[in-house]
């Protein structure tokens, strides 16, 4: 059996055993036989610290198991939100622990004097939400660009970033792809005036705290449920937003509903949850029933709709920074160089490495002398995660051209 294995290279490595064993992203079946391998090795009298950065539940219903979590062993999140949902779920607080990420100062090659360019560091999974890059890279001034850094490196979002960088170049828009490709990393820190993030989910959210410690100002889309974490840090944030609103009838709304509908089902079959129509066609009612919708909920359909009305018509930009003020500036805030050195500072007292190792440290021993009774409620899981008033198709719909 695989657990015997790795029983065998546990002891080979340790005769006397060890005493805790670290186990990262316990709860994703990218081996099918995850679980059972862990449950063997607890049975085997393992101490387990099983931490999670990503849940299954949260989109990723390939990677889902439907037998139960371990129960009875110490558990870390990296946010306060996962923390939150997993004593909802039944965890108690004395084997459950917030530790979040260390944060690396980002490299910087400053030896080439700074461009009229915006870096976004990511690799292009669609989650990363690249049509609203494009969207905002139509609002900026002066000659300025948006940098792409990596392609995505799994086939379902390689056909999606293809159609965007075809798109692109079709349109002659302010965007480059593949920048990373064939220059330095620290290079582009170095030449970039700022970063920016349009991602629709994030695990702990390094994309917001990375950026100032390289002296750069952050702007774009904020998620509340991640940033929540680094307000209470004293971590400046008031260079994001929440939401841009587009007018729905700039798309072909019948066809979003149809969409959002068939993704929602899909979704609820694919973890076996209970979602009824009645309750479905509640929540499309109010998606489409008002004037307009986020641009982070649309797929990538919707989302070249929505930026080839902006492209057409002469008075839509003027229209749409009317529903969005900040457009008519993006990535310029007041006092910039002093939130940046406000969050650089913050970043660097919270987040450094020493500190991340004395929490670690911590936890450890809490796991050797403090054994805990608890299990997770995999359903109290799914119920925070199926949230229909924040269900965006980038994250749960399948790719649709």
């Amino acid at each position: 059996m695989a657990a015997d294995k790795v029983l065998k290279a546990l002891s080979d490595a340790w005769p006397g055993g060890c005493d805790v064993l670290h186990i990262h992203n316990p709860t994703l079946a990218k081996n099918r036989q995850f679980l059972q391998i862990i449950k063997r090795l607890q049975q085997s009298g393992a101490n387990l610290f099983l931490q999670i950065h990503d849940f299954a539940e949260d989109g990723r219903p390939g990677a889902y198991f439907k037998e139960d979590y371990p129960a009875d062993c110490h558990y870390g999140v990296i946010n306060g939100r996962d923390f939150r949902i997993l004593v909802e779920a039944g965890l108690d607080v004395s084997g459950l622990h917030h530790i979040p990420n260390a944060v690396h100062f980002l490299p910087v090659d400053g030896r080439q004097r700074p461009k009229p360019l915006v870096i976004y560091p990511v690799r292009a999974i669609r989650r990363k939400n690249l049509g609203e890059v494009i969207l905002l890279s139509m609002f900026l001034k002066n000659d300025r660009r948006i940098a792409i850094t990596q392609p995505p490196n799994s086939t379902p979002d390689m056909a999606s970033y293809i159609d965007w960088k075809a798109y692109v170049k079709k349109n002659r828009l302010h965007v480059d792809f593949d920048a990373g490709q064939n220059v330095e990393f620290s290079l582009l820190v170095g030449v970039s005036e700022s970063m920016v993030t349009t991602s629709i989910t994030e695990g702990f959210g390094f994309s917001f705290l990375e950026p100032w410690t390289a002296g750069k100002l952050l702007w774009g889309r904020r998620l509340d449920d991640i940033c929540e974490d680094f307000d209470g840090k004293g971590i400046c944030l008031n260079s994001l937003y929440n939401r841009i609103d587009v007018p729905l009838n700039w798309m072909d709304t019948d066809a979003f509903a149809r969409s959002w509908r068939t993704a929602v089902f899909s979704a609820a079959d694919a973890y076996d949850y209970n979602v009824t129509p009645d309750v479905v066609d509640c929540f499309v009612a109010r998606l489409t029933h008002g004037a307009s919708v986020d641009f982070g909920l649309l797929s990538e359909r919707f989302q070249r709709q929505i930026l080839s009305h902006l492209l057409s018509e002469p008075t839509a930009k003027a229209d749409l920074a009317a529903l969005n003020p900040w457009l008519s500036q993006p990535g310029v805030v007041p006092n910039a160089s002093a939130m940046i050195e406000n969050n650089r500072r913050a970043v660097t007292r919270h987040y450094n490495p020493e500190r991340y190792g004395q929490q670690l440290l911590k936890i450890y021993r809490q796991v050797v002398h403090h054994p805990v009774r608890h299990r997770i409620d995999k359903r109290v899981l799914l119920d925070a995660f199926f949230d229909l008033d924040r269900f965006p198709l980038l994250k749960w719909g399948a790719y649709d051209g």
